[in-house]
């Protein structure tokens, strides 16, 4: 379990943790979530015992990284895939990870072979594409055969397939009863991954739930088909919704549940083809929001002049 209690990190005047508590629970996925600049990294950082806070604490287990004797059996950690050794080969930098946590040396030829490396494991890093670097990285997380795992971007340029094989690695982790705190800005892909999500902005939190419950929280409308919309839409509307024809043709309803839409319309005796309510990403619920707490947004294109014309392609039209 990994537990931030009261955590602030200060770098002179600037708050890059504000007080923040949380607990990271065992068995499941959590995603670790916010804007550039939110203190996500920071805050990884103080708990692998990289920078120290200014106040509070990050324990792994109830205690700080510092005090673990062999950390790499107890916290499996990935924070920057590009930071080894380019002149070792991939199992000369397990084996040296290994030998400093007392770590068997048959460890290491089992991680690169659960990352897919086994075949390569002979090679210099400094020849690996950033996508071996990451399976590498990840294999040294898993090393120690550790309770806790820390990572930040796992995902960043692996392939299509390396990214589905990710998803089901921390997924698997989790169901086997380890802690597992992943942060990404891939949202579609967090979605898949996560069942909980922390969500930081300018240091502070924001939510603390789980994927279902925020994605509720910012639900749609409920889209209704029915072979009558003038009528019902009338119905709805004189019951106190907001309805909205859609350009499919169903109607957007907001201000009643799928259940009271379905007994007004039986009540009129109105068919029904459809009704399901819309609901939000994990994307559209986490840029709501975070909206507040973007530090390095860029502002909208600004508006094409009227009559300007769209520049060439240098193309002729067919």
């Amino acid at each position: 379990m990994i537990e931030l209690r009261q955590l602030t990190k200060r770098y002179g005047r600037t708050v890059a943790v504000d007080d923040l508590s949380c607990t990271v629970e065992p068995g499941i996925v959590t995603g670790f979530l916010g804007p550039n600049g939110a203190g996500k990294s920071t805050t990884m950082r103080i708990l692998l015992g990289l920078d120290a806070p200014s106040s509070g604490a990050a324990l792994v287990g109830g205690r700080r990284y510092a005090t673990i004797d062999r950390p790499l059996r107890e916290v499996g950690a990935l924070l920057d895939a590009t930071a080894v050794h380019g002149g070792r080969t991939a199992r000369n930098h397990l084996r040296i990870l290994a030998r400093t946590n007392r770590i068997p040396a048959t460890a290491v030829d089992a991680a690169l072979d659960r990352v897919g490396l086994a075949q390569v494991a002979g090679r210099r890093v400094g020849g690996f594409s950033l996508g071996m670097k990451q399976r590498l990285g990840i294999a040294a997380a898993l090393l120690g055969d550790p309770a806790v795992l820390v990572l930040d971007e796992p995902v960043n340029g692996l392939d299509p397939d390396g990214v589905r094989w990710i998803r089901q690695l921390l997924r698997g982790l989790a169901a086997e009863g380890r802690t597992v705190l992943l942060s990404s800005h891939l949202m579609s892909e967090m979605q898949l991954t996560a069942d909980r999500v922390i969500i930081i902005g300018r240091g502070r939190l924001l939510a603390d739930t789980t994927v279902a419950e925020l994605t509720d929280r910012y639900a749609g409308a409920v889209l209704v088909r029915t072979p009558r919309p003038a009528e019902l839409a009338a119905v709805l509307t004189g019951a106190g919704a907001t309805v909205a024809a859609q350009p499919d043709g169903q109607l957007g309803v907001t201000g009643l549940s799928e259940s009271a839409i379905g007994d007004l319309a039986a009540e009129h005796h109105l068919p029904l083809h459809g009704v399901a309510r819309r609901d939000a990403s994990l994307e559209e619920a986490y840029l709501r929001l975070t909206a507040e707490s973007v530090q390095y947004g860029t502002p909208p294109p600004a508006p094409a002049p009227a009559g300007a014309v769209a520049p060439s392609t240098g193309k002729d039209a067919r």
